[in-house]
């Protein structure tokens, strides 16, 4: 793979091919059994306990993260000298895709294994792995993460607890209050962060029976009911300074790090989701009858099953091409959880937001449509539609909103561009040709991938140009441009992984994704020109107008014949297929 491609963003500058990127039908034996365990630990110890695990039975709960320690469903990304197995990211992947179906427990344990245990793993001293790391990854000690406060959400540098060196120099005194805190009714180890004499942000790592920390009342929440959520306060709280995580000042790079992943896995988890919603709503399309047919039969009921699927499917992809790419930077290096680990993970932080907005995007219109599709049904909380639907709406909120994200995406290539990191405002230069011509297999769609690449890059130098480094400001256009990068890099992940499948099982075979990425693709594009227009006007850029016209043209796409080509497909097999 070429270097370009090898760094963050370089998507958009480079010609990608089917076989630069990974795909989830490149998953071996090995790797698919985690799936297996994770899925079956699921249906057969968690979703039973639903209703004790929503009544915030904290003890149930506990118990059942004791047992996905013990099936090593919390170790994947614990180093083996630790109690851990030190998996490559997509196999970590999986499990963090199929730890879903009850979304108070999928809650719980994504916080533990990520932002619970995560800090620890990359800049824990050696002496803090080896005391923590083998419970965290047993299940017999429980995570959390203490960065948002009733005042810095958004913001996390504006946090204002406090940290001050005691006068013999033996701890640190810790005052302030972390709200919004995912597992801390039951957690044992706490990352919390604080500012070093009011002003060098820093992590620490504190144990439940630190002196002066406590516990304010469980929140009442609006979806993942069963999940423990507290503030958690620190009243002088006394830490010793061996318990310093990373260096003082520092903290901001744990912080932002961490949340990469935390941003990636979430992102799986979506997809998750939205692959066990679409289940449900095509097995009980098939079984519900109206006017003497199943509904599957029926038109309105089959465009929302293949919207469901398309989109999952662009998700998936987009996903899984990610960690692969995480892991190809990983591929040789001796210390993965080290500097090398933290490069890896930093460098596609633009892609890791995509994944997580994307991703949990489409879990929202996924849950909604099957609620839609379960009817009066599907509002009702015997039925798992309804509980799908509210324990997701949180995904578009935690590990940064999803606007936050969308200018994570957008400020990281601009500041990319801006050092010289990558090409893109020289690409830019060069994105003022004719469109890309069409032909051969999904020509028209690749086509407009590479047209949709050229136009972000044609708003992201009038961006640079109108704005400078005060482009952070102008957030109408930042949102717009990042949707773009966004569109183009879902629609590239999809054209690629369909390629790739029909090169490899024909086209006949590859029927259903090939469908599925047309539908995408005219989806995306159809989007991106109006976005484009709106910041070229914005900025005064309406010379370039003709731009957005040329690079944003509809692809022509039977969208009726597609979505029916993958509803007939799953009524067929009565089952998911991807």
């Amino acid at each position: 793979m070429a270097d370009v491609l090898r760094r963050g963003g370089g998507f958009l500058t480079g010609k990608v091919s089917p076989t630069d990127v990974f795909v989830p039908e490149m998953f071996d034996a090995e790797q698919m059994l985690f799936a297996k365990t994770a899925r079956e630990f699921m249906d057969n110890e968690v979703i039973p306990l639903s209703d004790q695990i929503e009544a915030k039975d904290l003890a149930i709960s506990r118990e059942l993260i004791r047992k996905a320690g013990e099936l090593g469903l919390l170790m994947a990304d614990v180093p083996e000298a630790y109690g851990g197995l030190g998996l490559d990211k997509c196999s970590s992947s999986l499990v963090a895709e199929n730890l879903c179906g009850q979304g108070s427990f999928q809650t719980m344990t994504m916080a533990h294994t990520g932002i619970g245990t995560l800090p620890i793993v990359y800049y824990g001293t050696e002496a803090q792995r080896q005391k923590y790391l083998p419970g965290l990854a047993s299940g017999e000690l429980v995570g959390a993460y203490c960065l948002t406060e009733p005042g810095a959400g958004s913001d996390a540098l504006g946090a204002r607890t406090k940290a001050v060196l005691s006068d013999d120099g033996t701890h640190y005194v810790l005052n302030g209050t972390k709200q919004f805190i995912t597992n801390a009714g039951f957690a044992d180890v706490f990352t919390v962060f604080a500012k070093v004499d009011g002003e060098r942000f820093t992590g620490f790592v504190l144990e439940r029976d630190t002196p002066g920390l406590s516990l304010g009342p469980e929140e009442h929440k609006m979806g993942i009911k069963g999940s423990t959520t507290t503030t958690v306060i620190l009243e002088d709280a006394r830490v010793p300074v061996e318990n310093v995580l990373g260096e003082v000042g520092q903290g901001h790079k744990i912080a932002f790090n961490i949340l990469n992943i935390g941003r990636l896995k979430l992102g799986l988890g979506a997809v998750g989701v939205a692959k066990r919603t679409i289940e449900e709503a095509l097995a009980y399309a098939l079984e519900r009858r109206q006017f003497g047919r199943r509904i599957a039969e029926f038109g309105a009921i089959r465009e929302k099953l293949g919207w469901m699927l398309a989109r999952t499917y662009a998700a998936e992809s987009a996903a899984y091409r990610t960690v692969g790419l995480i892991d190809g930077l990983l591929e040789g290096t001796e210390d993965k959880y080290g500097p090398a680990g933290l490069e890896a993970i930093e460098e596609y932080s633009c892609e890791c937001a995509i994944v997580k907005v994307y991703g949990s995007e489409v879990a929202d219109f996924v849950t909604d449509e099957g609620i839609q599709i379960l009817g009066g049904y599907g509002y009702c909380a015997e039925y798992p539609m309804e509980r799908y639907y509210r324990d997701n709406r949180i995904a578009r909120i935690y590990e940064g909103t999803n606007e936050i994200n969308r200018i994570v995406v957008a400020s990281m290539l601009l500041r990319k561009a801006a050092a010289g990191a990558l090409p893109l405002l020289e690409a830019a230069r060069d994105a003022v040709g004719p469109a890309a011509p069409a032909g051969g297999l999904l020509g028209p769609e690749r086509a407009a991938v590479a047209n949709l690449k050229r136009l972000a890059l044609r708003v992201m130098a009038e961006a640079a140009r109108a704005y400078g480094k005060a482009v952070g400001r102008h957030q109408g256009v930042v949102l717009r441009l990042a949707d773009l990068v966004i569109g183009a890099y879902v629609a590239e992940s999809a054209v690629l992984r369909a390629l790739r499948d029909a090169q490899e099982r024909g086209k006949e075979r590859a029927a259903l994704p090939l469908s599925a990425v047309r539908l995408v693709c005219a989806e995306v594009v159809d989007a991106a020109g109006p976005r484009a227009r709106q910041c070229l006007t914005a900025m005064g850029a309406e010379d370039r107008l003709a731009d957005a016209h040329r690079l944003a043209r509809p692809v022509r796409t039977d969208v009726v014949a597609e979505l029916e080509t993958i509803a007939a497909r799953l009524v067929e097999m009565e089952r998911l297929v991807l």
